[in-house]
């Protein structure tokens, strides 16, 4: 069992739950309206998480650490959202991009920041792999491409099509799964808990998603 948090490992927790939410409600309509600002913006993030942390304090090092990490899912995201997000197939490579320096990286300087990037990848790629395997994957480019009355009904129409029960079997199982994954990350130090954070963070907006998708499909639009 992995020890009690301490007040600075709980500071890298709550932000990096805070972080993965964060696109969903400043991303998804910042990229809608402008794509290449928030694209740019990542340059932004990065020269405040490097300022961070070569900053004397170990708190605001881990806390730079944890946003250059962001940044390169706030790329990913902004270059997808932006400009492919009517190809699905294609979401996982572009968030994929910075995988090599991530894993090169978790022994290193930037650690934190990239066990933050592998929780949310790792997340994105078990959303995609359970939209696939439930037969979900026609409707992302439908309700995307769909004016926003008829996307929600195409939403509306994907959600009760998990409520069936061999979806419902296959998604319960993926949570399960990650819950698994995300208890033992928890149990492998502060870079495990970063991305334990970031995954379980998730796997939480995956399911408001779908809730919204069945009880209010037009807020589920939200991307």
């Amino acid at each position: 069992m992995a020890p009690p948090l301490g007040a600075q490992p709980r500071v890298l927790v709550v932000s990096s739950a805070l972080l993965v939410t964060l696109p969903v409600f400043l991303q998804a309509p910042w990229v809608r309206l402008s794509p290449a600002s928030a694209t740019v913006f990542t340059a932004v993030l990065v020269a405040v998480g490097v300022v961070l942390a070569d900053s004397p304090e170990p708190q605001r090092q881990r806390l730079g650490s944890l946003l250059v990490g962001f940044a390169g899912s706030w790329l990913a995201g902004s270059l997808f959202w932006g400009w492919a997000r009517l190809h699905p197939l294609w979401h996982l490579p572009i968030e994929a991009f910075a995988l090599p320096l991530a894993l090169a990286g978790l022994g290193g300087r930037w650690r934190l920041g990239c066990g933050f990037y592998l929780g949310s990848l790792l997340g994105t790629a078990a959303t995609d792999a359970a939209i696939a395997a439930t037969g979900l994957m026609p409707f992302w480019p439908q309700a995307l491409a769909a004016a926003p009355g008829q996307a929600g009904r195409i939403l509306q129409g994907a959600g009760l099509r998990v409520l069936e029960p061999s979806s419902l079997l296959v998604v319960a199982g993926a949570a399960a799964l990650l819950l698994l994954l995300s208890r033992w990350l928890w149990q492998r130090g502060e870079v495990g808990r970063v991305a334990s954070a970031a995954l379980s963070t998730t796997l939480a907006v995956d399911g408001i998603f779908l809730l919204a998708a069945l009880l209010a499909p037009r807020l589920s639009g939200l991307i």
